[in-house]
């Protein structure tokens, strides 16, 4: 399919999204053709089907938004061969090439994180998997953050090992992610070092571990809308609370920074159809929020009840004092931090 025409709904009678909605909401899931049809919808559909996927978000989350703040804290230096990625093996682009960073650079990133009115800080490393002396200085920065601030820690540190992950889960982290990024089918397309159920593994693993699994996606690597299907109901039989759905921000350099097959309404679509399948899980709209959405960005929230706020890991994103009036623009409310 060309996303870029909207397509056309596969065969049989129109849907009616506010209906399925309910019928979502009353307890019947979604099946893989309707969630395909919600991706293939045409055009002039859009606003009705995001009006169902905004019946699901309200009832489950109402019209609170949640704000998370990613700290690159490791940079490039990855051996990993993955096509999207610019700090990969294979990347040609030019970012930033470092260590883990001190407990106090950590600590920093806390505080700004409060700042922007993050209620989830993102601790994010690159490599294929953390060393024990990288969870030691991790595990001993996430236990003063948890002592000092109100703050919910996610870390993203690549493939963990179970004794790893209770040694987080002891630490104070909420949650992990490690997104399983596109379809068992179309995974070696985009990575061939490590495969799709070593992913799966690592969310298993966290899960076990008592952390709360992050999971998710990065569309328009070449994907058919099936494999997205596919992906969504892997990740709810999975049992991801925290989907976040990047869309592919080409860079140059990378294997994939000439791939640009996205445009608004089919992220949209992209968003509602996540939604519909998983009603009662945090979607978050993540990398590739800002160049794949556009002047769109505000619609996304009527699908997804979370965003990234400020800067990605080696992209930037715009001010979180846009994301603030865009949430207060719609009438929608940051979610505050819990204890």
């Amino acid at each position: 399919m060309n996303v870029q025409t909207g397509g056309v709904a596969t065969g049989g009678a129109k849907m009616n999204w506010e209906e399925l909605a309910g019928r979502v909401l009353a307890g019947e899931p979604v099946n893989r053709d309707e969630a395909l049809r919600i991706l293939l919808a045409p055009d002039d559909e859009l606003l009705a089907l995001l009006h169902g996927a905004f019946l699901l978000r309200r009832h489950y989350f109402g019209v609170k938004v949640k704000l998370n703040m990613i700290l690159n804290a490791k940079s490039g230096l990855c051996p990993e061969d993955c096509g999207y990625c610019s700090q990969s093996a294979v990347s040609e682009a030019p970012v930033a090439k470092y260590p883990l960073v001190s407990k106090e650079q950590i600590l920093a990133g806390a505080k700004e994180a409060e700042r922007r009115k993050a209620g989830t800080y993102c601790i994010v490393i690159s490599g294929r998997r953390p060393t024990n002396a990288e969870v030691d200085r991790i595990v001993e920065a996430v236990r003063e953050i948890r002592a000092t601030t109100r703050l919910k820690i996610c870390c993203c540190l690549g493939l963990v090992t179970p004794e790893q992950a209770r040694r987080l889960a002891e630490a104070g982290v909420h949650r992990y992610n490690h997104n399983l990024n596109t379809s068992a089918g179309h995974y070696s397309n985009i990575c061939t070092t490590h495969t799709y159920d070593d992913r799966v593994q690592t969310v298993q693993a966290v899960k076990e571990a008592g952390i709360s699994p992050c999971s998710g996606c990065i569309v328009g690597m070449g994907e058919r809308p099936e494999d997205l299907v596919d992906l969504a109901f892997a990740l709810k039989e999975l049992g991801a609370d925290s989907i976040p759905v990047n869309f592919l921000n080409p860079i140059p350099g990378t294997p994939l920074g000439n791939l640009k097959e996205l445009n608004p309404r089919y992220c949209l679509k992209v968003l509602a159809m996540f939604r519909y399948v998983n009603p009662d899980k945090e979607i978050r709209v993540s990398g590739g929020r800002e160049v794949n959405l556009r002047s769109l960005q505000p619609l996304g929230l009527y699908a997804a009840n979370s965003i990234f706020v400020g800067d990605y890991l080696t992209t930037e994103g715009q001010l979180p004092e846009e994301d603030w009036k865009m949430i207060e623009d719609l009438g929608f409310e940051i979610e505050e931090c819990a204890l």
